[in-house]
């Protein structure tokens, strides 16, 4: 925390040095006054008039904790003399945040170059477009397979509230790695505790979160030609994924699964996610021959097999990925991919607003 504070002095200090009607007269940190503390004070004259910044640095600038800072800040200032004016300070300040600071009249500055300050005629705003590593980092670990496995389940019915083992239990991973991804839901405010457990709040945000990260599933992706077409085609495609025994070993997918959820966009191209089993079940009911150019089936062998965990059967043998997981493959699908993914996310996956 003593790292952030210094960085946060010093980079609060060359910001407003370049300014050249802001004269900064000095730059103190941990300053207590009237029974609060505040990491940094800032005291400058613009145009003929003196004001103090009061700034909190805060190391984590996630939702969680910097919502209760913005009422600390403006209760001190309202307090205090004309000129006080309340900053708050972290290494990363997402958009929710920034509009939380400027919604409560708190200015803000991140060590990445987010700012905005706005006081007597100064008027100070920058934004930063890309995230920074750590922020990145943190939301890939969020989206990765076991991880998504939680998300599936509390995005089936974000309305139910879950208990930790349960949810452990459906999602089928470790009571710690659904502690992990509480922790990551709970700090940017996509979810809260309720009595009864952990129940998402804001399930688009969460959504909206994960395709702007998304990448397809890795794993052999195997290009196929079928004389097959029309109805033959689908009815083989709809005997060979129900005839299955055990656990799920093909499904339809992107498109192919659209169509089923909420049809939008045509293609003259078959989408299927397999298992190595899946794969040889759907080669001899499809009649598939591989190639490399002119292929109207594609089939995707994943390294994961959490996709085949969440499916749903809009009409008897058509076992199609969830609708989340459908929205998020169109939105990477290109050429019509992301209006049928809006499409698809209007028809199936439009929450109430909390």
């Amino acid at each position: 925390m003593k790292s952030v504070e210094l960085r946060a002095a010093e980079a609060l200090r060359q910001l407003l040095e370049q300014v050249p009607a802001i004269r900064v007269l000095g730059v103190e940190q941990e300053v207590a006054d009237a029974g609060q503390q505040f990491d940094i004070l800032v005291r400058l004259e613009a145009a003929g008039r003196q004001h103090t910044l009061v700034c909190d640095v805060k190391a984590n600038g996630q939702p969680r904790y910097v919502r209760a800072a913005l009422p600390q800040l403006r209760s001190y200032v309202a307090g205090q003399r004309p000129g006080t004016v309340p900053i708050l300070i972290a290494p990363y300040l997402s958009p929710k945040v920034q509009t939380m600071c400027t919604e409560q009249g708190v200015g803000f500055l991140d060590l990445e170059g987010n700012v905005r300050l706005a006081f007597d005629g100064v008027y100070i705003e920058r934004q930063v477009a890309n995230k920074p590593a750590r922020e990145r980092r943190e939301l890939k670990s969020l989206f990765r397979p076991k991880s998504a496995q939680v998300l599936r389940v509390l995005l089936r019915d974000p309305s139910r509230a879950w208990r930790v083992v349960e949810l452990a239990e459906a999602a089928d991973v470790s009571v710690g790695h659904v502690s992990n991804v509480r922790s990551g839901l709970l700090d940017r405010e996509w979810a809260a505790v309720l009595e009864d457990g952990l129940l998402l709040s804001r399930p688009d945000a969460l959504l909206d979160e994960w395709a702007s990260a998304y990448t397809p599933p890795a794993g052999k992706r195997l290009s196929f030609y079928t004389t097959l077409h029309g109805g033959v085609l689908e009815g083989a495609a709809r005997q060979a994924l129900a005839a299955e025994d055990g656990d799920r070993q093909a499904v339809f997918a992107s498109y192919s699964a659209a169509r089923w959820l909420a049809p939008y966009a045509r293609t003259g191209t078959h989408y299927f996610y397999a298992s190595p089993k899946g794969l040889e079940q759907l080669r001899a009911a499809l009649e598939l021959s591989p190639v490399s150019k002119g292929s109207n089936v594609i089939v995707t062998v994943p390294k994961d097999t959490g996709v085949f965990r969440d499916t749903v059967e809009p009409a008897p043998g058509a076992i199609c990925t969830s609708a989340v997981q459908t929205y998020l493959d169109l939105t990477v699908a290109g050429e019509r991919g992301a209006e049928a993914a809006d499409h698809l996310r209007k028809e199936k996956l439009a929450w109430p607003k909390t």
